[in-house]
């Protein structure tokens, strides 16, 4: 029986070592992918968009996106990996690197003073260019005094998100007649906190443990902790016995992860000598299950993660038909969080997201979160009309890349709004 177990969890991890292939190769490429939710916007080589069938023209944009790069949330994201290479730096236990690291932690630690969740100085330029994008490969919608009907989440980063988008887009064109708003009102659609959701997400979080068990044996710890004794600090039994070595570690990659966040730091290196592509990825394979379980469509939490935000969709549904029948060209913009732009990526369907498994060990060979929601992640739909015709076109761009649906159509990437509005309203239902 034991040897059973034992042959069982051997091919667990191998399964889990194939699943995590392809994003160890995306992250061969572009290490900053690995920081999963921290991922600055990806707007580097964006492709050619494809040209709309003859006669459509693009007269409303239906969209939902999450704010820019941040600075971290919660105060023990700096203070602790300080506090814990400050043990040992007072113990003489730090090696070279460990004594670097330090220095740059305590450099942002000094910089996050009162500025926690905050939207940092990169986060404001990305919705800059994402609104001048949108105006130049959709100049039809933002003709003339069209309508820019913009709503934030009360959250205070979402709101500079929407400020620096819509400023944007007046200073190109000043007639544009826009309104914007944050307020308590619009939550149950712009940040739903179901509580049957959250409810079994909570059920589902002993797989997520198992799972974290696998990469992360708790039973062996000596592996990690002769990763920590050869890079930062200097003497494995202090390590043992002072600090806190997997917490410290998944603490000090999220920070690590965030420094692409801001220009006073995007530059400095601390991957190096810290965190070894493994590494990377296997805290990746983690997070990316975690979120998964939280907002993905599975039966691990009663298919509830991603129908947590049937409201949203419902919404997209109700502004689509207000703007057909209004027959002018206008925009509805929408600036929230990763915590529902994944979800709604999910109810979607689109490009596979609304994939189905309870097996954490092979997710990333189909489901990968860092292709959804970096930092300023935006779901965009763009409604297009023909002169003489009532047939309503329609394409979704996520993150500016042309996404798919699980539906037929005969003009890729673009899609019939009839079949399209069946298809979320069943989802939504």
């Amino acid at each position: 029986m034991k040897r059973l177990s034992l042959l069982i969890a051997a091919l667990l991890l191998m399964l889990a070592a194939q699943a995590q292939n392809i994003a160890r190769e995306a992250f061969k490429q572009d290490l900053r992918r690995s920081a999963n939710n921290y991922y600055a916007y990806p707007d580097r080589n964006l492709p050619v968009l494809t040209p709309a069938p003859e006669g459509y023209v693009p007269f409303f944009i239906n969209h939902y996106g999450r704010h820019g790069s941040r600075w971290l949330i919660a105060p023990t994201d700096y203070t602790f990996p300080v506090e814990q290479l400050t043990k040992g730096e007072r113990n003489g236990k730090l090696t070279k690197r460990g004594k670097e690291v330090l220095d740059v932690c305590r450099l942002m630690l000094n910089a996050s003073q009162q500025r926690l969740g905050e939207l940092s100085d990169i986060g404001a330029e990305q919705h800059q260019d994402i609104a001048r994008r949108m105006f130049q490969n959709f100049p039809e919608v933002w003709a003339g005094d069209a309508r820019v009907d913009a709503k934030s989440t009360v959250v205070i980063r979402c709101i500079l998100s929407m400020l620096n988008e819509v400023a944007t887009l007046k200073a190109l064109n000043p007639n544009l007649r826009i309104t914007t708003d944050a307020s308590e009102h619009d939550m149950y659609y712009m940040n739903y906190r179901d509580t049957v959701a959250i409810a079994a997400q909570k059920l589902a979080q002993p797989a997520v443990e198992a799972f974290k068990d696998k990469l992360f044996p708790p039973k062996d710890p000596d592996k990690r902790l002769e990763k920590m004794t050869s890079r930062l600090f200097s003497d494995k039994q202090f390590v043992r016995d002072s600090i806190d070595s997997f917490r410290f570690e998944y603490v000090l990659f999220d920070l690590v992860s965030n420094m692409q966040s801001h220009h006073e730091f995007e530059n400095i290196d601390l991957y190096s000598g810290v965190f070894t592509l493994d590494d990377a990825t296997d805290f990746w394979t983690y997070n990316n299950a975690r979120w998964y379980v939280y907002s993905g469509n599975t039966s691990l939490n009663n298919h509830t993660g991603a129908r947590a935000h049937r409201n949203l969709l419902r919404n997209f549904v109700e502004e689509a038909d207000k703007a057909i029948l209004a027959g002018n060209n206008c925009a509805t913009l929408r600036f929230g969080h990763e915590s529902v732009v994944l979800p709604l990526v999910c109810l979607m369907g689109l490009n596979g997201m609304d994939y189905d498994t309870t097996d954490l060990a092979t997710l990333a060979q189909h489901w990968r979160s860092y292709e959804v929601f970096p930092m300023a992640a935006n779901v965009q739909m763009i409604f297009y009309r023909k002169t003489g015709s009532n047939d309503i076109l329609v394409k979704i761009l996520l993150n500016e890349h042309e996404a798919t649906l699980p539906i037929d159509t005969d003009c890729a990437p673009y899609y019939h709004w009839q079949d399209v509005r069946q298809h979320f309203l069943l989802r939504a239902s």
